[in-house]
């Protein structure tokens, strides 16, 4: 078995990572939702553990969409699940009824957790939120925001 045949080969055994037309699925462990992502381009590096995605990222899970220009994927090769995302460039999140739009995003799988930099903004509805970093914790479904700025449309209006 040729040496790239066979790095390609641990990269889809570790991660279950198909390939096909520059796209990929990730999958960490069988009790977890799979990570769908697809790009123009792929680059997988097995000796660094990661996966560069470029050109009209998307990743999706089952309620979450992030969009980015590039996105890098870190693995744990022993444990076979993601570790973090990196992603950048245009960097838009959907979840439900909110969006959250920045420069740059990281994904920590640890702590469920992303933390969005540079030019922040979560919008749900009609309500704007700003700041200079904005941190969403997935699993508490609330988010922290540093230097926050927000705008709350009244409906009710004044009488």
């Amino acid at each position: 078995m040729s040496k790239p045949f066979l790095i390609f080969n641990i990269i889809l055994t570790t991660l279950t990572i198909h390939l096909t037309d520059a796209s990929a699925v990730l999958m960490e462990k069988a009790d977890k939702k799979p990570v769908v992502i697809t790009s123009q381009t792929l680059t997988a590096d097995s000796k660094n553990n990661t996966a560069v995605f470029e050109g009209s990222v998307v990743a999706k899970t089952n309620d979450i969409t992030i969009y980015s220009d590039k996105m890098t994927v870190f693995y744990n090769n022993s444990e076979s699940k993601i570790s973090k995302i990196e992603a950048s460039g245009n960097v838009r999140v959907l979840k439900k009824e909110r969006a959250i739009f920045s420069d740059e995003a990281v994904y920590l799988e640890d702590e469920k957790k992303i933390v969005f930099r540079g030019n922040p903004k979560a919008v749900e509805g009609e309500n704007i939120i700003t700041g200079t970093e904005i941190t969403f914790f997935l699993q508490d479904d609330r988010a922290v925001i540093e230097g926050s700025k927000v705008i709350l449309q009244n409906k009710q209006g004044l009488k």
